[in-house]
């Protein structure tokens, strides 16, 4: 019965790395139907290449630095146990990978190639490992610190703060350091419009990503017997309270409308398996007119380009879902308690902490050292002509 189990949990762990391994494909077309069309190809070939380098990175240095262990063994060691421990490495990967994903469409139409690639294996092996394995495994003892503190641990189930608000922070200082697309913000004033290329891509990327998060969620249990229906329900709810709020908040745009499940389940990461569906729907809600709210802020009156919006989407509807996990999962709210606001205040702020200061340390030495924009006749052409020599329809642009 012993071996039924561990066989059980390796193939539930399994279905759930491949469940996430797909929403990287979703972050590929999201991220091709917001760019412009001469932009397309370098978004596939980015989120495809950056997902080899974290797998590569992760492997030989980040889970240890995470998990303390090592796969520098035989073979016939990593096979024990019908490998769990190598299949839970490939989806705790699949979350690492995640985060260069969410960097990746608010870099996009002016980033370098492999410098990006550099800064990648630099946050993948050593940046977002160190959050993760303090808020997942314990490390450093912050986690004890904590838990004896505040009377709880920071409780982040399936990575509010250790992916989406990571990613979304060190995002921040990438797009701060690389500067707004060319023609973006004109000498004269105002916003030059750059309109999606794609709305259909666009739309297929965030349906891929909205399946896919249901085994980010509910198999971020990691066993069989750990998990919980409760948790798919609250995800559900979310995301539809993230839909409706970027409907109205939104004005009908599609964009909005289909960013908006996103927002709502990044925001119920945390808190999934606590809250009651009524607080997984509040958090959503919330989290869909955040991210709306907060897009149109950064991108009109901040002046921050960032193309997808990542911030707002993932760096702040991140956060408010670390605090709306104290918040709804409380028992006074009809939660099932074990948390602690101040708990969720000290980790939430930690992540968000080392991230930012993280991506300004990654870039700023990358931009002295290397470089991290494409130069203006470059990125004028576009980053399918300049990086990869041929455009998302050849056949059309010979043509014409």
């Amino acid at each position: 019965m012993e071996a039924v189990k561990i066989s059980t949990d390796t193939l539930f762990i399994l279905l759930g790395a491949i469940m996430v391994l797909a929403m990287h494909s979703g972050f590929a077309f999201l991220e091709v139907g917001t760019v412009r069309r001469k932009n397309q190809v370098n978004a596939l070939v980015k989120i495809l290449c950056d997902f080899a380098v974290s797998t590569i990175v992760y492997f030989f240095v980040g889970f240890g630095v995470a998990y303390g262990v090592s796969f520098m063994v035989g073979a016939e060691q990593l096979a024990q146990k019908s490998g769990f421990e190598v299949t839970k490495f490939f989806f705790l990967l699949t979350f690492a990978a995640a985060v260069p994903a969410i960097i990746s469409g608010g870099i996009a139409e002016r980033a370098k190639f492999y410098p990006q690639l550099a800064a990648t294996a630099v946050i993948v092996g050593l940046v977002y490992p160190l959050f993760e394995g303090i808020a997942w495994n314990d490390r450093f003892g912050i986690q004890p610190w904590i838990e004896a503190s505040t009377g709880a641990k920071f409780h982040d189930f399936a990575g509010s703060i250790v992916v989406h608000a990571m990613g979304g922070w060190l995002a921040l200082g990438a797009v701060i350091l690389l500067g707004p697309r060319i023609g973006r913000y004109p000498k004269e004033g105002g916003v030059a419009a750059q309109p999606p290329s794609s709305i259909p891509f666009l739309a297929l990327g965030a349906w891929i990503l909205t399946v896919g998060w249901f085994g980010f969620n509910v198999m971020s249990a990691q066993t069989i017997d750990k998990i919980s229906g409760l948790v798919a329900v609250n995800s559900l709810m979310a995301m539809s309270g993230g839909i409706v709020a970027a409907l109205v908040v939104g004005r009908n745009d599609p964009g909005f409308v289909h960013n908006g499940p996103l927002a709502g389940l990044v925001a119920v990461c945390a808190g999934s398996d606590v809250m009651h569906p009524a607080g997984a729907l509040a958090t959503g809600t919330v989290a869909g007119a955040l991210f709306v709210w907060m897009f149109t802020l950064t991108q009109n009156r901040l002046k921050i380009d960032d193309v997808l919006g990542v911030w707002p989407l993932h760096g702040l509807c991140g956060v408010w879902g670390g605090i709306a996990c104290g918040i709804f999962g409380s028992q006074a709210l009809g939660g099932m308690g074990g948390v602690n606001m101040t708990a969720q205040l000290i980790g939430t702020g930690l992540g968000v902490g080392i991230a930012l200061i993280g991506g300004f340390l990654v870039y700023g030495v990358l931009k002295a050292v290397a470089g991290i924009r494409l130069e203006r006749e470059q990125e004028f052409n576009g980053s399918d002509l300049s990086i990869h020599k041929i455009g998302a329809t050849p056949d059309r642009e010979a043509n014409w």
